[in-house]
């Protein structure tokens, strides 16, 4: 298992995302497949942000989420890592930033390890499933959020990682590399028959995408205390 450097511990907290335990667990990932949590989960991130209603609480929450699932691919292109810990060791408790309750993430360090080469494509594809439409699928079962809202916050954050990723030259030719299979239909076809991903850039540079007004779903900001519409946001079209 590698060791997290400082720098690499300066990204996840970055992305809210915490190698320490937390005070306590509110709830883990694993959690989310259960029946019974479901039926409260809306209700639960509704009192933490006091969001006006329950589809809005869970929009928040798939955006908090939507950057530990953007930390993978940023974590891969760097460093040739991921966390590959089970469900059961992503934790997340409530934290306050700048005024308003929201969600912060804690993992296990030890659960890190290498990505090899001829394992890559393969890696992204259990990324996409087991992290992204798995949770996708639970979080329609909490509430009536259309998952296109939900994999929208989790490309928004992608798209931001890698326009990053795209500027540094160390990083830039393992981030192209790695959009390719993401906008690619082979990669999603365990779920859909095309690339989601794609869907969303059109195959632009994430550069231009950027705080640009390209979501076709509203991830519903505005309806949380102290937050307004994300730069995304089809209505600032309106």
């Amino acid at each position: 298992m590698p060791a997290i450097t400082f720098e690499q511990e300066f990204i996840l907290n970055e992305h809210r995302i915490y190698t320490t335990r937390p005070l306590r667990t509110l709830f883990t990932l694993e959690l989310l497949s259960k029946e019974f949590f479901q039926d409260d989960f809306a209700k639960l991130m509704q009192g933490i942000t006091e969001a006006e209603n329950q589809v809005a609480a869970v929009s928040h929450f798939a955006k908090r989420y939507g950057m530990f699932f953007a930390n993978q691919f940023y974590m891969l292109a760097a460093y040739d890592m991921i966390w590959d810990g089970k469900h059961t060791e992503l934790h997340f408790d409530v934290t306050k930033e700048y005024d308003a309750y929201t969600i912060a993430m804690f993992i296990n360090p030890n659960d890190f390890r290498y990505v090899k080469e001829t394992e890559r494509k393969d890696v992204i594809m259990k990324i996409l499933q087991k992290q992204g439409y798995e949770i996708v699928q639970y979080l329609r079962k909490t509430t009536s959020i259309s998952p296109l809202v939900i994999w929208e916050s989790f490309f928004v954050s992608i798209v931001k990682m890698y326009e990053k990723l795209l500027e540094n030259p160390s990083t830039a030719s393992q981030a192209m590399d790695d959009i390719e299979i993401l906008e690619s239909t082979e990669a999603w076809k365990s779920f859909s028959t095309k690339s989601l991903f794609y869907e969303y850039t059109k195959g632009r540079n994430p550069a231009v995408l950027v705080n640009q007004p390209i979501r076709r779903s509203c991830c519903m900001s505005m309806d949380i205390p102290g937050q307004g519409a994300c730069g995304y946001c089809p209505k600032t079209n309106l």
